[in-house]
């Protein structure tokens, strides 16, 4: 996830783009579950969200989410993926913490400061940690497997960069035939710097909503992180540690 830096108070190393934003997609509107507008991605509008069995945290690394470099709604992204990650936890569905490393120098090079995870992992059967080197959370990982062994149907997915690692993931997993939870105040990235002639700055929140929209209809944008549930799958996912 690294990319070119512009913007004073961003973490170098990675592109400036924030939180998300309050723009509502348009649709047809009663009793159906989805809103779908074009070929944008869903809505949830109705009726109880069914449950997903995994939980899938996209590098919730202290580069990322952390100090005067974070993505600006950090603390927000961080406060709901917390709910997921105890959501999860509790209900016992598989959670998997995927932690990017970054190339040498940059600021989520492993065993540096900025690359470690955030958020505390209680390592066990049904919470691992993969590493990644790509945005792409199944690419040369053992992601795919994972999810497999422990009979995944379908999953919630929450982190940074909403348009980089978040997407790439998500839409992975909607290539594979996983049902994709997103919850929209559960992921954030940051500003677009304006580049000359093409445009001012974009507002993340603009960025994480069009990364959303991206992910075409298949994927389920819900607007709160309270709104997803979890269950276990009878099968245990197998994981050789951090």
């Amino acid at each position: 996830m690294t990319t070119t830096s512009t913007t004073t108070g961003t973490h170098a190393g990675t592109d400036t783009r924030p939180g998300i934003g309050s723009e509502t997609q348009p649709g047809g509107t009663g009793p159906e579950a989805h809103a779908v507008a074009a070929t944008g991605a869903p809505i949830h509008s109705a009726g109880p969200l069914p449950p997903v069995d995994a939980l899938l945290l996209i590098d919730l690394q202290s580069a990322f989410v952390a100090g005067d470099e974070a993505v600006p709604e950090a603390a927000r992204v961080l406060d709901r993926s917390r709910d997921l990650l105890a959501g999860a936890r509790a209900a016992g569905a598989l959670v998997v913490h995927l932690q990017n490393d970054g190339e040498p120098g940059t600021v989520d090079e492993p065993h540096t400061p900025g690359w470690e995870l955030h958020l505390p992992v209680e390592p066990g059967p049904r919470e691992v940690v993969v590493r990644k080197t790509e945005d792409d959370g199944f690419e040369g990982t053992e992601l795919g497997t994972l999810l497999a062994d422990a009979d995944v149907q379908a999953l919630a997915v929450c982190g940074v960069l909403s348009e980089m690692c978040v997407a790439a993931t998500a839409r992975t997993a909607l290539d594979r035939d996983f049902r994709v939870v997103l919850p929209h105040d559960a992921h954030a990235t940051y500003d677009i710097p304006a580049a000359p002639g093409i445009s001012d700055v974009v507002p993340a929140a603009m960025s994480s909503r069009a990364a959303e929209w991206a992910l075409g209809d298949e994927v389920e944008i819900v607007a709160q992180a309270a709104d997803v549930t979890f269950a276990r799958t009878t099968s245990t996912a197998s994981h050789p540690g951090r």
